[in-house]
């Protein structure tokens, strides 16, 4: 057994963090919640996060295995598929995308033959499920509240938490999108800190409150002192108190509109039309109470 070696890549326009682990004996490594870039004035998407990964593995001498999402995100579309060809590497996922896709496409009233069976990704994770990276070992635990299908990568002493935890400066992660839930987040978080104490944690986000310089890692232990949500222990009505007042007053993600039809196509644009270009849609009026 080998504990990881862990690579941050920080995206300043979504407060995203995109991750590379691998294994230091063999060089097996996977990439998680990678971000394909777009720029919604022009709608034009673009590669300079992927290619980054991209060199950082090629000039690492690392063989990529395995491009990971944690979930289909909601402020940034994902690079997995890209990456997937440009590597040849298969995309994972937790099985219960299938989900989100269904609840999206109702959202975006896709055709009836737009598959929602997860069959965009190489292969769909349950919990529970292991897996290793080189000498890594890996387990996949169902986190959901943020969304519906979110899952967590437990690889060695390392924990990829997605949308769940901040850092402890910052709390928790919302629960207010469709298919969300402040009690389900609030378990999933409690199953993370049931990790070992000296589990590194990374997250997801970072917006670097109080002008701080953004940051990924903390460990369990840390969270169970300073997490302003949950160093006080709160038992779940508490928390959900406390996350549903503080969602109610979040607008919508920017890109959240434009990324989850990206993203329940597994980083894929929308087939191109008659004239060979791809369009997103918007429904217009559904976020009202936004």
């Amino acid at each position: 057994m080998s504990n990881p070696t862990v690579k941050p890549f920080w995206d300043a326009p979504t407060g995203s963090w995109q991750y590379v682990f691998h294994d230091p004996q063999t060089m097996k490594g996977a990439i998680i919640d990678p971000v394909l870039d777009f720029d919604p004035l022009a709608g034009a998407t673009s590669t300079a996060n992927a290619e980054r990964i991209l060199t950082y593995v090629k000039s690492t001498g690392i063989e990529v295995v395995w491009i990971l999402d944690t979930h289909p995100h909601a402020d940034h579309f994902s690079a997995a598929h890209w990456l997937s060809k440009e590597l040849d590497a298969p995309t994972a996922i937790g099985a219960k995308v299938t989900g989100v896709q269904q609840l999206w496409a109702e959202i975006y009233n896709l055709p009836d033959d737009f598959p929602v069976d997860g069959s965009q990704w190489d292969q769909l994770l349950e919990d529970g499920a292991e897996f290793m990276v080189g000498e890594v070992p890996v387990r996949v635990m169902f986190s959901p509240g943020h969304t519906l299908a979110s899952i967590t990568f437990v690889a060695g002493d390392a924990a990829f938490v997605h949308d769940t935890l901040m850092m402890p400066d910052s709390g928790s992660s919302r629960a207010d999108f469709p298919g969300g839930s402040s009690e389900a987040l609030y378990q999933s978080i409690q199953d993370i800190l049931a990790l070992p104490d000296a589990t590194r944690v990374y997250v997801g986000h970072d917006y670097s409150p109080n002008g701080r310089d953004p940051a990924c890692v903390a460990t369990v232990a840390e969270h169970k002192i300073s997490n302003i949500h949950f160093h006080d222990d709160p038992d779940k009505a508490t928390y959900c108190a406390l996350r549903d007042k503080r969602d109610s007053t979040l607008p919508l993600p920017k890109l959240m509109l434009a990324a989850l039809q990206v993203n329940i196509r597994g980083g894929r644009l929308p087939a191109p039309e008659d004239n060979g270009r791809a369009y997103l849609k918007l429904p217009m009026n559904y976020f009202l109470s936004r």
